[in-house]
């Protein structure tokens, strides 16, 4: 008799997992989704799933769409991204009148709503198709009348079939707004739409600054994604007229999964899934730094891997030849060489090819000229400076009538020619330049051009020297070389009030740091080089050319410098936050630092190291990277500073050894303080301090005076080792924080700090690391204790200075 109860049991159990598992794909009136119950509708052909979902950081609750069956969960659209469920008392109704609700039954807060204000529906029902897309509708027309749809209010994705862009006539406007991270469904900083301002295109906004734009579209592809047309898997399909801008993508085999998803970093990913290998596949914009919109200024061309990078169009120069040719700052862009000569009609149009057409918010479009009926109508038109076709089959036109922006050059013979107006002067040199055959007339041309350029370049060196040994007597040593713009003393003076105690914002290794203002109002940091300072010609010297170099948004911006009566000044941008020791270590400022900030801040950072080592022209090696040598903007982006100690590598060389050992306690590597070699992976070592530094808002140095026993690396690595790596994180930022990001983030550094330089990771892996959430990282070995190495030595002496000051060293090692 004891069998039947088991039996009956058995049964019991059965029929409620199949209750659970088995899901529907309509959801109705009297049969709402309960989070409770774990149930989810999934569509006929076993291709999408919806139901309750919740982020890997947090208990919040949210109802959204994903791909069935595919790990990890891929989710393609989320309702309540706005207003998360606190628990598991998430109800999904459908009520009579046909509006979807989100509600919870604890409480009587509606947490989402689908209602739109059209017409209530007799005998409503909700549907998961096959493409994704949640429909309601009248039960009776399955196929008919859709009263609302998730195709028309997308969170982040583009599928298959689903529209994406905007009409001024019927008011729709489906944008993509990111989450704000991998694993945070709510709106991040980053929002992809239409730009209905002249010719419509594609527009990244990152809050309300443009960040990337695609181009318009050509009939063949978008203007700045020639690529397109290489994917043979995609179909693209285009609806553009001067109120509208729609378009949608399917795919040629309909048997695939895909999704095209505007990422937290900004960017647009195209992903197909391959059954065969379970993953994702396909591509992302922007995918190089040609990509972001006026990386080059006004009038200029982005070349990919061109040296410089930044070229001005053919009858253009640089509006400032220092900031474009020395401190590779081409944000100034270029002006002509000539002025144009419309009245007397002597302008005309040089095609530069292969572009991505200029931006194309101030242009008009002519969709029934010729090009030659285009040409004609610029030219008749003063405003008028270039002119494109607006389909690659020739029909139609575009017309700019203002500074060109935003073009970049396109190798293999892809991208679009662009029509650009000049002086007739600019024209004939440009037409003789392009054709190398008639070398009489390039000859004539150029020998004109070299003899007023020598009796220029005469009349400015005389011009120089005269104000050069009026205002700079006695230092045309130091300044040889120098190669940038020179203050005058007198302009240093004013602008922070003689040096006053009020300007003065700290004081570094080499010397006081003071804010200052120019006449013309500019705000500048002024870094004044100490009479008493261990920085010499040579370290000033390094730092100017070096710095000089440099161009990246996460390395700070050297503006100029003043050699003048024995001073020695290194000209900045003015950073209003100051450095980042300022806020992590001070128990006031450092709950300014939230978590997202903390770790935007390791990104920004990785960024800038990432140029130095490997995407600058050079290899350079910091060898002083700190909590404050790190600056933040306005808006808490770091910038990399203090230069003075930097070495830089050309070719091969990556690495070297040195008897003098300069640098900070507590940041330089194990190798580097007993051997004197530094190489790319001394600057990873500083980097890793530095994450656990951010991490724990505690000094490196500072934590040997809390425990004779213990300094940070030593309490992080026992921390790791126990499985309490949590306790590490700074107690001003808890509870809001991404636990696997702090991790994470504690796993690279201490993968940063390790013993042996070899085992250390570079810094293109690191960055890999901090964007993959879903990458498995390798569990770090032990770190390179700095106070077991200096206690090996004879540096006890520089332990106990760097315990009390944080500031930069010097050993020099006996011959």
């Amino acid at each position: 008799m004891s069998e039947i109860p088991f039996f009956f049991f058995v049964i019991l159990v059965v029929v409620l997992v199949n209750s659970v598992c088995l899901a529907d794909d309509t959801l109705t009136p009297q049969q709402p989704l309960l989070d409770a119950d774990g149930t989810t509708l999934l569509d006929a052909g076993n291709r999408f799933e919806l139901g309750f979902f919740t982020s890997n950081d947090s208990s919040y609750r949210y109802v959204g769409i994903w791909f069935y069956n595919i790990l990890p969960r891929t989710v393609v659209w989320v309702a309540n991204r706005r207003s998360p469920l606190p628990d598991l008392s998430g109800r999904l109704s459908l009520i009579t009148n046909g509006t979807l609700l989100l509600t919870s039954d604890n409480s009587t807060t509606v947490f989402w709503s689908s209602s739109d204000g059209s017409a209530p529906l007799r005998n409503p029902v909700a549907r998961l198709l096959d493409n994704g897309n949640f429909v309601v509708g009248e039960e009776a027309e399955p196929n008919g009348y859709v009263a609302w749809q998730s195709y028309d209010h997308p969170t982040d994705t583009i599928l298959p079939g689903m529209r994406f862009g905007r009409s001024m006539t019927s008011g729709l406007n489906l944008n993509l707004t990111a989450w704000t991270s991998l694993s945070d469904p709510t709106p991040g900083d980053y929002v992809m739409g239409i730009n209905m301002d002249g010719v419509p295109e594609e527009f990244i906004w990152q809050g309300k600054r443009p960040r990337w734009r695609s181009g318009p579209w050509n009939g063949l592809y978008l203007s700045g994604s020639p690529e397109m047309v290489s994917e043979n898997l995609v179909r693209y399909n285009f609806t553009v007229a001067s109120q509208q801008f729609i378009y949608t993508y399917t795919l040629r085999d309909n048997s695939l999964l895909a999704k095209l998803t505007l990422i937290p970093s900004g960017e647009i990913q195209l992903r197909i899934w391959v059954e065969d290998s379970q993953q994702w596949t396909g591509r992302r914009d922007p995918m190089d730094s040609c990509e972001f919109i006026s990386a080059c200024g006004l009038n200029a061309i982005c070349i990919l891997n061109g040296s410089p990078m930044c070229k001005c169009l053919t009858g253009f120069k640089p509006k400032n030849s220092t900031d474009w040719d020395i401190l590779r700052d081409w944000s100034g862009g270029c002006v002509r060489k000539t002025h144009l000569d419309c009245r007397n009609r002597t302008d005309g149009f040089f095609n530069q090819s292969n572009l991505k057409l200029p931006q194309t918010s101030s242009a008009v479009m002519r969709a029934s000229l010729t090009l030659a009926e285009c040409s004609r109508l610029c030219l008749n038109d003063c405003n008028c400076t270039a002119y494109a076709s607006a389909n690659v089959n020739g029909s139609g036109c575009i017309l700019w009538t203002s500074d060109l922006t935003d073009i970049r050059f396109f190798f293999g013979g892809m991208g679009q020619d662009l029509y650009v107006r000049l002086a007739a002067a600019d024209l004939i040199v440009a037409y003789a330049e392009s054709r190398p055959s008639n070398k009489r007339r390039v000859g004539v041309i150029v020998a004109v051009t070299l003899a007023a350029s020598f009796l220029l370049s005469c009349a400015a060196l005389c011009i120089w020297r005269w104000k050069t040994k009026k205002s700079f007597v006695g230092e045309e040593t130091e300044e040889k070389d120098l190669d940038l713009p020179l203050f005058d003393l007198d302009t240093i003076v004013n602008a922070t009030d003689n040096f006053s105690i009020g300007n003065k914002r700290g004081e570094g290794g080499f010397g006081p740091v003071y804010e200052g203002r120019l006449s013309e109002g500019q705000e500048i940091a002024v870094k004044r080089l100490s009479t008493t300072s261990s920085q010499g010609v040579n370290e000033f010297k390094n730092e100017v050319q070096l710095i000089a170099k440099l161009q990246h948004r996460n390395l700070v911006r050297l503006l100029g410098c003043c050699v003048e009566a024995g001073e020695r000044m290194l000209i900045y941008e003015y950073l209003s936050n100051g450095s980042l020791d300022k806020f992590l270590f001070d128990e006031v400022k450092s709950g300014q630092l939230n978590w997202k900030l903390r770790y935007n801040i390791i990104v920004g950072i990785a960024r800038g190291l990432l140029y130095l080592h490997h995407d600058s022209r050079f290899i350079i090696i910091h060898r002083d990277l700190k909590a404050s040598n790190i600056l933040l903007d306005k808006d808490m982006n770091p910038k990399i500073s203090d230069f003075g100690m930097a070495r830089i590598f050309d070719g091969d060389e990556n690495a070297t050894k040195t008897k003098r050992i300069v640098g900070t306690y507590g940041y330089m590597s194990p190798e580097y303080i007993k051997n004197g070699k530094f190489s790319i992976k001394s600057d990873i070592f500083s980097f890793g301090v530095l994450i656990l530094e951010i991490i724990s808002g505690k000094k490196n140095t500072e934590f040997i005076a809390f425990d004779q026993h213990l300094n940070l690396l030593d309490y992080v690595w026992r921390l790791w080792r126990n499985d309490k790596a949590l306790e590490l994180l700074d107690e001003t930022i808890c509870p809001s924080f991404s636990m696997e990001q702090v991790i994470r983030c504690i796993n690279i550094g201490l993968l940063c700090v390790e013993e042996r330089c070899e085992d250390r990771p570079t810094m293109t892996s690191i960055l890999l690391m901090l964007g993959s959430e879903n990458t498995l990282l390798p569990e770090p070995r032990q770190p390179g204790f700095v106070s077991r190495d200096l206690q090996e030595g004879d540096s006890t002496s520089i332990m106990k200075c760097a315990c009390s000051n944080e500031a930069s060293i010097t050993i020099l090692e006996a011959r």
